[in-house]
């Protein structure tokens, strides 16, 4: 008797691509894709990738603005058993030389708008054996000319273990070089069952992707054609853009980040769109204040699912749902997803009790197997068997998760542990704040300072006086800022969230200690 194997991310890709052959798998401006040709280009690039003497094992990196193909080509690296890597557009050229080094990359695809860097890359590289563009360049062969002529193949499963590792996914690096975080297939196969049970994916969905496809972007990619649906895809965000094409492309499912959010309330737009469609909006990847949600739910309606996690845990660990989205629930990341295990640990990896603030950890099929080629920080991170994430939270008697602050965050002032995202969320609620970010800067006598800095709405004054009393009276004098600094913009990393060791760095620069 044949023995039992389990279904593995390989089998998935293999279902979606040849289970709808004749419906619509990708749109991206005038085009469409059927499913049946995804598969064919899936076969094509397994051939030019074979062909150039790529077998399982080798490493592979995509940097590319959002296309289909991008997906195709990582659809094609799995099912040849290759480590796939994604490169952010905007990181630099020598983070993504560190990357192809540190991954392994022997093969570094890029598309033309990206060609420049993608040279500057292999310059620095000594690992890349071949390179390829989604286009004409001269830097290297054009893949989608090559696809024209190269034999097809019928797609087939690969014999992957639970614990192959199909990507290394990088962080943003703000704390140093990017990590490679080891996504293990187990991982993939759960980011999937998680996104269909608990994520409120449409019966047969629409799903409109901004974010970038070299990060969390991709993610509910494979489930939506899982069901026979539809991904729609833009390059970026622009917010007149995305309810146009909610609108006639009827869109019902998309994943947005909060700052693309921030645009879109603040652009004055969805009033003009017929954005009926519209079921189901995830949003996540950093904190988004309460009042700009409900601000998102007036404006969009009953459509909001906040979905916390972090690349080391990708297939997320809690998920606030639609029905949620209550006022006394809107400062929640909600409760843990089905099949991830959730606890608040002490530094002494003691469960602390309700109420109590404590560090999330998960455990679960949905976590990474290890950071790569760091076995010390794997340790650290992987301690007795929990994933710990680095975010405080406290849990009330309902299992509602709330996140306090980042560990590394916290700031210490005049001996108090001061947790900048509650004074956030009290500053954001001034109709006059577009975005805010609280950090601790030096100060002689309390150590560090609490201090906002604050992005105006369009057309506002902040008042920062006004601001500092707010919080006084709401959080407590030892929460209030001591300064409130207007700025023109946040720094932001590669996948939108606030740079906060960038943003301190200017008050902390030339001091010999940095606490945090």
């Amino acid at each position: 008797m044949t023995p039992l194997t389990d279904v593995n991310y390989s089998d998935l890709l293999v279902e979606a691509l040849t289970r709808y052959p004749d419906r619509t798998a990708f749109v991206a401006g005038d085009r469409r894709v059927s499913y049946a040709a995804a598969a064919d280009g899936v076969g094509r690039i397994l051939r030019v990738f074979a062909e150039r003497g790529l077998t399982a094992g080798d490493g592979i990196a995509v940097l590319s603005g959002n296309t289909p193909e991008v997906w195709l080509v990582q659809a094609a690296a799995t099912l040849l058993g290759l480590h796939y890597s994604g490169l952010h557009p905007l990181g630099s050229a020598e983070d993504h030389a560190y990357v192809c080094e540190d991954a392994g990359v022997d093969l570094l695809v890029v598309d033309p708008e990206h060609a420049e860097a993608g040279a500057a890359i292999v310059e620095r590289s000594s690992r890349i054996k071949h390179t390829l563009v989604l286009g004409e360049s001269e830097l290297a062969e054009n893949l989608l000319t090559l696809l024209e002529t190269a034999p097809g193949t019928t797609l087939t499963r690969r014999a992957a273990g639970p614990e192959d590792v199909p990507w290394i996914a990088y962080t943003g690096g703000t704390t140093g070089r990017p990590k490679g975080v080891k996504l293990p297939d187990r991982a993939l196969v759960h980011t999937v069952s998680t996104v269909i049970a608990s994520l409120d994916l449409p019966s047969v969905p629409r799903y409109l992707t901004v974010a970038p496809l070299s990060h969390a972007g991709v993610l509910p990619i494979l489930p939506t054609l899982l069901r026979g649906g539809t991904v729609i895809v833009h390059r970026g965000f622009d917010p007149e853009h995305w309810l146009r094409t909610v609108q006639d492309e009827r869109v019902n499912w998309s994943f947005c980040v909060p700052t693309m959010l921030y645009k879109l309330l603040d652009s004055g737009h969805a009033a003009k769109f017929d954005v009926s469609s519209l079921e189901t909006l995830m949003y996540g990847a950093s904190p988004m204040s309460p009042s700009r949600i409900a601000e998102a739910h007036d404006v969009l309606g009953p459509v909001l699912l906040q979905a916390y996690g972090q690349t080391e845990c990708v297939s997320w660990a809690t998920v606030l749902r639609k029905d949620e989205h209550v006022p006394e629930l809107l400062d929640s990341c909600g409760r843990a997803v089905l099949g991830q295990r959730v606890v608040l640990l002490d530094d002494e990896d003691r469960a602390v009790a309700r109420g109590e603030i404590g560090e999330i950890c998960v455990r679960g099929r949905g976590i990474m197997s290890g950071y790569h080629n760091r076995p010390q920080e794997t340790e650290a991170a992987l301690r007795n068997d929990w994933l710990h994430t680095g975010d405080l939270a406290v849990q009330d008697d309902r299992g509602f998760f709330r996140i306090v602050e980042r560990k590394k965050d916290m700031i210490i002032s005049g001996g108090f542990n001061v947790y900048s995202r509650e004074i956030e969320d009290v500053i954001a609620e001034d109709p006059a704040v577009a975005a805010v970010a609280v950090i601790g800067v030096p100060h002689e006598r309390w150590g560090e300072a609490v201090t906002a800095v604050v992005v105006p709405r369009p057309g506002s004054t902040v008042d920062g006086p006004a601001i500092t009393e707010k919080v006084r009276q709401r959080k407590g004098k030892h929460q209030a800022p001591k300064s409130v600094e207007v700025v023109a913009e946040l720094p932001m990393t590669a996948i939108g969230k606030v740079d906060k060791k960038k943003l301190r760095e200017s008050y902390w620069d030339g001091t010999a200690r940095q606490v945090h």
